[in-house]
Formats: C-alpha cells, sequence, structure tokens
C-alpha cells in the first residue's frame, strides 16, 4: 500500500476507486465499505483508494473555535488506521492535512481539483449525510451530478448494524470510554490494542521497581485514559501480561503530555526501538493525581496484584512473560 501526505504528484497520479472518512478505529462498518471500495475497484481494473484526514476535521475546528475538548476522543493512532486499511486491501491512501487553505475549498474546488484533476477517480462511495467544502455546503446530491460531468460514478454507503443499531466510530468511543471491551471488539471485529515502538521516558518507573514500555501517544485525547490489564504482543511467540497506564501522568508530569506505559510482569529485557502492540482487556481504574511517590508506588502496587490475580483468573492467558499458552 503507498501512503500519499497530500494529494500524489502527476507522475504518481492513477485512476482509482475512492471512498472519503476519517477511518478513526476502522470498524465493521468501514471494513464492509472498504470492501465494496476494493470490489469496484478490481472490477475497473484500477486501485482501490482511501482519502482520509490528519488531523480529524473536527479537532480542527474545535481548535480554531478554542476549545479543544469539544473534539472527539481518537480511537486509533495513525499507524494503526494505515495498517488496517492495508489489511482490508487498500491500495493507496491519501492523507490529506486537514487546515485553513482545505477547509476554505468550495464544493466545486474540491471536485475538480481533488477528485478529477488530483485523484483522477472513476468510482466513489460516500456516506448519505456526507458534506463537503467550505462550510460544507456539497452534498451526495452535489457529487451525482458532478460524476456525471467529469465521468465518475457515486455510489451511497449501506448502513452496517450490529444487534439492530448503527456502527459508528462515536459508538466504539462509548465503548472504550466505559471500557467496555467486549462490546469494542464486536463492534471493531478485532480487540482493542494500541501499536508504536517503544520510546525512551524518564526512567522513574524503574527507580520504583516497576519499569516501563513507553510509547508516545500524539494525539491528546485518546479515546482510553487511566489503568488497564494488557498484554503486550511483538516481544516474544505469545502475548506478555502487564499492566499500563495512559494519561497525562498527573502525579510526575506538568506538561500534559500523552504517554502509554506498560509494566510487564516479571520480564526484564531492553525494547527500546521495537514495533509492539498493547492490547487492552480491563480497566482497572482511572487516572489519579497522589499527593507524593510512596503514595503512587502503593497504588501501582494494588494495580499489579490486581491485574495478576485478573490474569489468575483467566487460564487460557499466560500469568508471567515466562508462561506459555
Amino acid at each position: 500500500m503507498r501512503v500519499f501526505r497530500g494529494l500524489p504528484n502527476a507522475e504518481s497520479r492513477a485512476p482509482c476507486a475512492l471512498t472519503i472518512g476519517n477511518f478513526d478505529g476502522v470498524h465493521r462498518g468501514h471494513q464492509a465499505l472498504l470492501a465494496q471500495v476494493q470490489a469496484a475497484a478490481r472490477t475497473r481494473g484500477i486501485e482501490a483508494a482511501v482519502m482520509t484526514f490528519e488531523p480529524h476535521p473536527r479537532e480542527f475546528f474545535a481548535a480554531l473555535a478554542g476549545d479543544p475538548s469539544t473534539a472527539p476522543t481518537r480511537i486509533a493512532n495513525l499507524r494503526d488506521k494505515l495498517q488496517s486499511l492495508a489489511d482490508a486491501g487498500i491500495d493507496r491512501v491519501i492523507v490529506e492535512h486537514f487546515n485553513a487553505h482545505f477547509a476554505a475549498l468550495t464544493p466545486r474546488e474540491f471536485i475538480e481539483n481533488v477528485l478529477v484533476q488530483g485523484l483522477h477517480v472513476k468510482w466513489l462511495m460516500v456516506g448519505e449525510d456526507f458534506r463537503f467544502g467550505a462550510k460544507r455546503a456539497g452534498d451526495l446530491a452535489m457529487l451525482i451530478e458532478a460524476g456525471k460531468e467529469f465521468g465518475f460514478t457515486v455510489v451511497a454507503l449501506p448502513t452496517v448494524v450490529n444487534g439492530g443499531k448503527r456502527i459508528s466510530s462515536s459508538g466504539v468511543r462509548d465503548a472504550l470510554a466505559t471500557g467496555d471491551f467486549t462490546h469494542a471488539e464486536q463492534l471493531l471485529g478485532h480487540p482493542y490494542s494500541v501499536s508504536g515502538h517503544v520510546v525512551h521516558g524518564k526512567k522513574l518507573g524503574r527507580t520504583i521497581g516497576y519499569p516501563t514500555l513507553n510509547l508516545r501517544v500524539v494525539h491528546k485525547r485518546p479515546a482510553v485514559s487511566g489503568i488497564f490489564v494488557v498484554q503486550v504482543h511483538g516481544l516474544a511467540d505469545h502475548p506478555l501480561p502487564g499492566v499500563a497506564s495512559i494519561g497525562v501522568r498527573p502525579t510526575v508530569e506538568d506538561g500534559g503530555r500523552v504517554l502509554l506505559e506498560t509494566y510487564l510482569f516479571d520480564y526484564a529485557q531492553q525494547c527500546y526501538g521495537k514495533l509492539i502492540r498493547v492490547e487492552f482487556l480491563k480497566k482497572l481504574r482511572d487516572e489519579a493525581k497522589f499527593i507524593d511517590l510512596p503514595t503512587l508506588t502503593a497504588a501501582i502496587d494494588d494495580d499489579a496484584r490486581q491485574a495478576r490475580a485478573w490474569f489468575a483468573q483467566s487460564p487460557d492467558l499466560p500469568m508471567t512473560a515466562t508462561d506459555r499458552i
């Protein structure tokens, strides 16, 4: 799969079947859509393509309004989104930088400059409520008329449901916010996880007996926050059990930086630079600010005890890094 930051240059442009959206989480509804895009592309002998945005348009407008808290939480980082799109058989992804210039495009400019000239669209699938262009002035009817003019087919996205309810990124966010990972998995089609390369931290954890694997979280509002039972993929031939914290670390961090820190049980190997995937299994508690380091350490002791007890009640999962399933 080829990934383009912005529209491809002239040499890289090719006819495509396209869909447009944020695709946060690439849930089962997205997957059904992507399968149709791939099928349309194969039938026509062209590439299957996705246009997505960074940042999320609602993040951009929330920041512009001076209230970032009104933006939706982020289910997936860009790495995980791109991997899910690749797994769905997409040939190319255009990651469009959503900024003031892009937001100001008129519907006609978006159609001509982006869809026709920039992407050579021959088949396009969008939701029935899809809006585009400055002030969201463009709609599905406008796209259908433009398709007749410029020679591309427009198809409306069918609704995908789970238990009679439409599958949506909002539904996934709600499930993750309440710690309902079973329901989140039903909507996503796979267990919820976050991947990334292990980076150096402040090394505070090792001084209190809890060395952690640290992953940066670029976006400020992840869909999960707090302390969790987890298992980590990518370091052995089986997942390794642990306990993780994701948030701003209010006891020891003043800058508001979001970090995913994972302590693996009975594991002492250096992992800096390695790509891992942290799978969330159960929420233990919300993030909290403690009065001092000893109080924080006592809380971590209790988190680790609860996580070990949870694994002990799950016979199909390893309790330590040296266990085998």
